[in-house]
């Protein structure tokens, strides 16, 4: 590879790829932007330069946020896609740690496999892929559909679907179309499934949520919104009509006590106004459901006498 000739220190180099590509450089580009192999060497030994996968290198020893996905890219070569779980957290629909290994797509053809990279062969059509923070990566629809094919839990698959469809980032008309085009896959039954959902799809941001929402579609009860708002405040499970809220309680659901104390004051303020507010923790669920499912139906149940009467 030809070298470009530079007036520009190495390191100045290094730092104005490293800031259009989220902190990461290739050997590659560095030979072509003039650094010699020795120059790279000596970075690598002295930490300025990190390696990450082979001739894929960390500029510094702090990673930025999307520093990993931007080198599992590169170690896939250009053609590379983030797909699957790294598109999740790209697009805000779940989380998915930063450090975590990248989930990238390449052609079906491309018989490649990098250690610290899950890969997947797909032929992806050219309006299923995005730019973000200056990576390609599968559309928003695209990314619920493959998630559709790994995610075992149907709750789970379905609090991505909602999400998306609340960040207006795909419609079911745009997932449908991906199970028409894609219909031999094997995510579409499992996607069908949730698009089918009476009510349609309910949108869940934890393990707890997705538990309670299990618990009251086996048990039948209707009638329920998921993070819905009332009176200004969003609250887990919300029965309008008869202002009943159910609110996942416990120190599992809060990042501390400040959360804890916010909790308290909110659900202070919803009973203030006439709100009904009943905690529920994840371990009652499990291990009292039965009561949980009673205790419900009688606050129900007096709440609506309230509104008839």
């Amino acid at each position: 590879m030809r070298r470009k000739s530079s007036t520009l220190l190495p390191d100045s180099i290094i730092q104005r790829l490293a800031g259009r590509q989220n902190g990461v450089v290739t050997r590659d580009q560095l030979l072509a932007a003039g650094l010699s192999p020795q120059q790279i060497q000596w970075r690598l030994r002295d930490g300025r330069l990190v390696a990450l996968h082979r001739g894929v290198y960390l500029v510094g020893a702090v990673a930025p946020e999307w520093a990993y996905s931007q080198a599992g890219l590169f170690a896939c070569g250009e053609e590379a896609t983030l797909g699957q779980r790294s598109a999740t957290r790209i697009w805000g629909l779940a989380k998915y740690p930063a450090n975590a290994y990248p989930w990238v797509i390449v052609p079906r053809q491309k018989r490649i496999e990098r250690p610290r990279v899950v890969i997947s062969r797909i032929d992806l059509e050219r309006r299923d892929v995005r730019k973000r923070h200056g990576m390609r990566v599968t559309s928003p629809p695209r990314t619920v559909f493959d998630m559709a094919s790994i995610v075992d839990d149907p709750y789970e698959l379905e609090a991505l679907v909602a999400e998306a469809a609340f960040r207006r980032l795909a419609s079911e008309k745009e997932l449908r179309d991906q199970t028409e085009r894609n219909s031999g896959c094997r995510g579409v039954p499992a996607l069908n499934h949730v698009l089918r959902l009476e009510g349609g799809p309910q949108r869940t941001r934890s393990d707890g949520e997705r538990l309670m929402l299990r618990l009251l579609r086996n048990r039948g009860i209707k009638g329920f919104e998921t993070n819905g708002s009332i009176q200004g405040e969003e609250v887990d499970f919300l029965w309008r009509d008869e202002e009943f809220c159910v609110e996942l309680d416990g120190w599992d659901g809060h990042s501390g006590r400040a959360a804890f104390e916010r909790d308290r004051l909110k659900w202070a303020k919803l009973q203030a106004a006439g709100v009904a507010v009943m905690p529920i923790t994840g371990r009652q669920i499990n291990e009292d459901e039965d009561g949980v499912f009673d205790r419900m139906l009688a606050v129900i149940a007096q709440r609506r006498h309230r509104v008839e009467t």
